[in-house]
């Protein structure tokens, strides 16, 4: 189905489960909605509604804009299609800063917010330089692997092809489970629609100017919304960057699992699941 945006940007939703409805904010920024697993995991437990964000994926192609402010109301634009008062949100990685960053905009809106993944509140310093480290680290335990998806970083263009070849190479250091996280990885590019950079790009560097502000901390301790914050132990961004918002946060709960990375539903579905139930109840 389609949600239109107030500014007449077209974007694609879908909607399956039964109960509550949960809406899903997936990754990026620049990507689409990956989240096929988690409905089919959580659709006994809740209407799982699942959308792109725009310029991405199934979405309309547009010029933006890029910014947090306007995938806020986005985000509203697809609550108001669907008919909710208010609404439970689960965002992952840049999905979680967003789903965080409407929360923050309309409490009066949000019933519960499961916040998986993310990278916490504060600065980029926390957490990028750490994950670097580890995603060559995670690479180059196949040497063959890391060569390749280097040579292909370095290339100043390259095809649809090796574009979709990239990103799975570099979303396979995402995994816990290292046999398949190849197998994991393509199935996550499968359909390819093709990464928005100039989406990537300009939401990156709004978040390394915005976050980690005293206003940014002082909103998120006046925060009168039940968060759920689900990490995988394993994550090669560090869990600690994530202590930020638990410290600042005045109702929150914490689960760590320890058998997970970042992609906490594929590595653990058992374990995704009996902790992300409650919240949904």
């Amino acid at each position: 189905m389609t949600v239109t945006t107030d500014d007449g940007v077209r974007l694609w939703a879908s909607a399956s489960g039964r109960g509550e409805p949960l809406v899903l904010c997936h990754g990026g920024p620049g990507l689409w909605d990956m989240f096929e697993d988690v409905a089919g995991q959580l659709a006994d437990l809740a209407t799982v509604v699942r959308w792109d964000q725009r310029g991405c994926g199934r979405s309309e192609r547009c010029a933006g804009p890029w910014t947090s402010e306007r995938f806020v109301a986005d985000l509203d634009a697809v609550r108001r299609h669907f008919g909710l008062e208010r609404m439970r949100l689960l965002g992952h990685s840049w999905g979680a800063q967003l789903a965080l960053s409407y929360a923050l905009a309309h409490p009066e809106r949000v019933s519960g917010l499961v916040y998986v993944a993310g990278t916490g509140i504060g600065p980029d310093s926390d957490w990028h330089d750490a994950f670097v480290d580890r995603l060559l680290a995670r690479l180059g335990e196949r040497p063959e692997r890391l060569a390749r998806w280097r040579e292909l970083t370095d290339r100043a263009e390259r095809s649809e092809e090796e574009e979709r070849e990239w990103a799975v190479l570099q979303w396979s250091a995402e995994f816990e489970e290292r046999e398949r996280a190849l197998e994991h990885s393509g199935r996550m590019a499968d359909p390819w629609f093709g990464i928005n950079y100039e989406c990537n790009n300009v939401l990156n560097a709004e978040r390394e100017r915005s976050w980690g502000t005293p206003e940014l901390y002082a909103a998120c301790r006046d925060l009168d919304v039940p968060v759920l914050i689900v990490d995988g132990a394993h994550d090669i961004r560090p869990r600690s960057a994530v202590d930020s918002l638990e410290r600042a946060l005045p109702r929150v709960r914490r689960v760590v699992l320890p058998d997970a990375g970042h992609m906490v539903w594929t590595d653990d579905p058992k374990g995704f699941r009996r902790t992300v139930a409650p919240a949904l109840r």
